[in-house]
């Protein structure tokens, strides 16, 4: 009886979104590390163009020059797939979101472990990255998850729900991270570096897969109006009244909104892709286990972001968030600049600690600035603008890096800085003209 009731418990936890986000993490991780080191490995033999030598310079111009493209493959077909998955999901295939993007996972792993196996051109990638974005990618899947958690709490205890999934999508990526470079120096007479780490890294994605597409279940405890449902981070939690969307659009503020947001993504998005290539050059040379120890580094950001929500927001308007969510980048990211050895790496991270908060913050803050019938609207209209803004900022950041390599590797981190302090103003005037509007709105409707 008692095997029974253990067997039903375990059923039942595998049953929720969560095992999946999990999963779907860890091999993530393990992926983005083996994915590093062997652009780096394939990249050690490339030669300037000019004086035909090997040099450190052509090294990293071939890796960026790889990521480029690659990044913006994974950034840019997913567009069709993700809007058309998510309109399945709204007429009620609901897991379709969320299987059909891990589809593309899988595929992607294969391909990076067949170029490593078979010793196949880097460039299969490329294609991987379109199997990958084909299938929706995380713009779909991300999405298809937060649904899922939604559809599967009630009103009173949604945004706890969405910080759990935050909080275990973190903790999931930094022990990943963590063991990923172990994993990858795992060495046999028969298998290369990296070939055990890819292979852990497909079966969990097969594994998560088939969780999603079989066990994973479709619950809704509560009905809630889909446009009201989009706002993930309320604005406040001392007060259970809903927060009434205005009947106007107030143009003015959007406005300044998907500027900030704009040109935060673009910061960030840019220092981030340099960011992989500039840890394994000179002077930090970094190997498998110290790549691995930094990516856990920037999935600990998800934990200190959404514990500085939950301890700031208590005292500190949204706008007032998302100003020291970017204030913490822009200075993490100003210090990354000048970095030389690897514990100035992770005093710079330790500055970026809150750097993952303005972003669900100023779309919450969006949500609230529209009418309920264009919520949905407006935030599809923010994630296309960003999706399209990554053909600007992508190859942007990959040139200046790639012309300042010989006098100044940092110079694009001072540029993401300067960029994030730009973003700065349009929510800074935000702030100024929404002083305390919902703790306003929350006193009278009590």
């Amino acid at each position: 009886m008692a095997l029974v009731h253990m067997c039903r418990s375990f059923s039942a936890v595998f049953r929720r979104i969560e095992p999946v986000i999990v999963l779907e993490m860890l091999g993530s991780t393990l992926f983005d590390t083996a994915l590093q080191m062997v652009v780096r490995d394939r990249c050690a033999n490339a030669t300037d163009p000019d004086t035909h030598t090997v040099t450190e310079e052509s090294r990293q111009k071939a890796m960026t020059g790889f990521y480029m493209v690659y990044n913006l493959v994974v950034q840019l077909t997913p567009i069709v797939p993700a809007l058309a998955l998510a309109r399945l999901g709204d007429r009620g295939w609901r897991r379709a979101p969320v299987a059909v993007p891990l589809c593309g996972y899988l595929l992607s792993r294969v391909s990076l472990l067949l170029v490593v196996v078979c010793s196949l051109p880097l460039e299969l990638m490329y294609g991987g990255a379109v199997l990958f974005g084909l299938c929706g990618g995380f713009s779909a899947y991300w999405p298809g998850v937060m649904t899922l958690a939604t559809l599967a709490s009630t009103d009173t205890d949604r945004s706890t729900m969405m910080m759990r999934v935050e909080l275990l999508y973190g903790g999931a990526g930094l022990v990943g991270s963590l063991v990923s470079g172990h994993l990858f120096l795992v060495y046999t007479s028969s298998l290369g570096h990296g070939t055990v780490l890819l292979i852990v890294s497909t079966f969990i994605n097969l594994l998560c897969l088939l969780l999603a597409a079989t066990l994973l279940q479709v619950k809704q405890i509560s009905t809630v109006d889909e446009d009201e449902s989009c706002d993930l981070i309320p604005a406040q939690t001392s007060s259970s009244a809903p927060v009434e969307a205005p009947v106007h659009i107030n143009r003015t503020v959007v406005v300044l909104l998907f500027a900030a947001a704009l040109l935060y993504n673009s910061a960030v998005g840019g220092a981030i892709d340099i960011l992989g290539s500039f840890v394994l050059k000179e002077p930090l040379n970094w190997n498998a286990k110290q790549v691995g120890y930094g990516n856990a580094a920037g999935s600990g950001i998800f934990l200190t972001s959404f514990l500085g929500v939950i301890v700031l927001r208590r005292c500190v308007s949204d706008s007032g968030l998302i100003l020291i969510g970017m204030l913490s980048f822009a200075s993490g990211i100003y210090f990354m600049s000048f970095v030389t050895a690897t514990y100035m790496f992770y005093l710079a991270r330790l500055l970026t600690l809150f750097a993952l908060i303005p972003m669900p913050t100023i779309r919450s803050l969006l949500s609230q600035q529209v009418p309920a019938s264009s919520c949905g609207t407006t935030l599809t209209g923010l994630q296309v603008i960003l999706w399209l803004s990554s053909l600007a900022y992508i190859p942007a950041f990959t040139y200046i890096y790639q012309s300042t390599l010989d006098w100044c590797p940092g110079f694009v981190f001072l540029l993401s800085s300067v960029i994030t302090v730009l973003g700065m103003i349009p929510i800074s005037v935000v702030g100024c003209m929404l002083p305390s509007r919902t703790r306003y709105e929350q006193i009278q409707g009590d």
